[in-house]
């Protein structure tokens, strides 16, 4: 499996989840879960308390997935815009970044 970010440097920074993908022989034994914590724990190493992501509608068990891992669906960030087949998640960061 892999997990991509991207950091923002925004008047409130924020890091982006780009790419997450586990192949489909590994999927089922929570690796994705264990992804989505070790790219918590890489943002948080840099001081960053937010967590976004863009994903498409037919990917039910990856909505499933964010829903679960406490991501709580907003309206487009940074440049992207309404659009039918995205849905965007943001979660906050539980540790405190000195």
């Amino acid at each position: 499996g892999c997990v991509g970010l991207k950091f923002f440097n925004t008047p409130k920074p924020y890091a982006e989840v780009k790419r997450m993908y586990v192949m489909p022989r590994f999927r089922g034994q929570g690796l994705a879960k264990k992804l989505l914590d070790h790219a918590s724990d890489v943002a948080v190493s840099r001081h960053i308390t937010i967590l976004r992501l863009e994903a498409g509608v037919y990917l039910p068990e990856a909505l499933g997935l964010y829903e679960k891992m406490g991501f709580s669906k907003v309206p487009p960030f940074g440049d992207y815009t309404d659009d039918p087949l995205s849905v965007f998640y943001e979660k906050h960061l539980d540790e405190v970044c000195t």
